[in-house]
Parts: structure tokens; C-alpha cells; sequence
């Protein structure tokens, strides 16, 4: 087995593949984490302020769906260079795996919120007038309503946003973010080791593979609570 995969892939060095395959699971682990933390109350909050809702309030509502639209409008390449200052700024470095999650998080955390935003709007009104008839104070009807309701199509919209978090932890390669992304670049692109970066994208895609799996299974078994 050992001669066979020297035959196929003579330049991969299998503990680079190990080092890197752990660093891209920490990227897009510690920014799915922010991005939850971050994207989560953002969409209730969006979806509150809307008009019609429990808090609406059209300028705040306006001032949170533009900062959502143009993060979401900035591509993540160009992004990770517009945000470097900030990046120094955060984790002291703009290179390495750490100084990747940064951008990660602002990248994706507005992205999530527009998810739950409209999760959140799925929820049946019928529900919601329900508890408010009931006495239900605004945090009420959020945690044992709305969260619960939209569990479902949260839990979904996190899956999408692991699944994109794994594309843009390769992308963060380009200005030595680390991780499997930066390998396949600096071996495949810049030293014609095309099998390095067959197996570095063969890798992600079982990891994408993986995490949808992991995802619909937890919709599916919170859709038939």
C-alpha cells in the first residue's frame, strides 16, 4: 500500500497533508463558532426590526440589512485583503491559520444572518399571536418560540455556511493563510506538484462531504420533533 501511494502521489508528504488537514479543521471550526455567535442574534435582530414585526423599526431595519448586503456583496478574496489592518490589529498577524479566522467569520457571520433571517420568517404568525395573546414578553416568544420553531431551517442554514466556510478557508491560501488550501497553492500552482493538490482537493471534498451528512442529519431528526 505504502509503494503504491509513492507510485501515484511521489510528492505528497503524507504528514504536511496530516498538519494541514488539522489546521483547516481548527479554521473552519473557530469560525463556524463566531459565526454562530455572531450571525445568530444579527438575524433575529434583522427579522425583529422588519416591518410588521414584534420591534420593527424601519431605520434600524434599513442600517442592518445594508451592513448585511455589503459584506455579503464584497468578494472573500478581496476581502481578506481589505480587512489585514484589522487582522493585525485582532490576532497581532495577518499570516497563519489564526489571522485566517477573522476574515472567515466576517465574511460568513453576515451571510448565516440573512439564513436565520429567513428561518426565522417560515415561522407560522399564527404561532407567534398565539403567545403574545397569551402575555408572552418579546425575549419569551424569541427562545421558546421562534429559535424552536426555526430550528430547523437554522440548523440548515449552519450546514450551508460550514460547507462555504471550507471553500473560503482554501481561499485564505492565497495570502498564506495555511490549511489545505495553502498547500494545494504552494505546491500544485507555484511548484507544479499537481498530485499535492489532487489529494489536498480530494480531502476537502470529503470534508464537505462529511459535514453536509452531518447537517442533514440533524435537520432531519429536529423536523420531526
Amino acid at each position: 500500500m505504502e509503494n503504491l501511494l509513492l507510485e501515484l502521489f511521489p510528492n505528497v508528504l503524507w504528514p504536511e497533508i496530516w498538519k494541514t488537514f488539522l489546521e483547516t479543521l481548527y479554521m473552519v471550526g473557530i469560525a463556524t463558532l463566531f459565526t454562530a455567535v455572531i450571525g445568530l442574534p444579527l438575524g433575529v435582530l434583522v427579522f425583529l426590526t422588519a416591518p410588521g414585526q414584534l420591534m420593527q423599526n424601519r431605520l434600524a431595519y434599513q442600517i442592518l440589512s445594508l451592513v448585511i448586503n455589503v459584506f455579503r456583496s464584497i468578494p472573500f478574496i478581496i476581502l481578506l485583503i481589505l480587512i489585514i489592518p484589522f487582522t493585525k490589529f485582532i490576532v497581532g498577524t495577518s499570516l497563519g491559520v489564526t489571522a485566517a479566522i477573522p476574515p472567515l467569520v466576517i465574511g460568513t457571520a453576515p451571510f448565516f444572518a440573512r439564513l436565520v433571517e429567513t428561518s426565522l420568517r417560515e415561522v407560522d404568525r399564527g404561532v407567534i399571536e398565539m403567545a403574545q395573546s397569551m402575555g408572552a414578553s418579546t425575549w419569551q416568544i424569541i427562545t421558546r418560540v421562534l429559535l424552536p420553531e426555526a430550528r430547523p431551517g437554522i440548523l440548515a442554514g449552519l450546514t450551508i455556511t460550514l460547507v462555504a466556510l471550507v471553500g473560503y478557508s482554501a481561499m485564505s491560501g492565497a495570502i498564506g493563510g495555511g490549511g489545505l488550501g495553502d498547500l494545494a497553492l504552494r505546491y500544485g500552482y507555484q511548484r507544479f506538484q499537481m498530485d499535492v493538490t489532487v489529494v489536498a482537493t480530494v480531502i476537502m471534498i470529503l470534508l464537505v462531504q462529511v459535514f453536509q451528512v452531518l447537517g442533514d442529519k440533524l435537520v432531519s431528526h429536529f423536523s420531526r420533533k
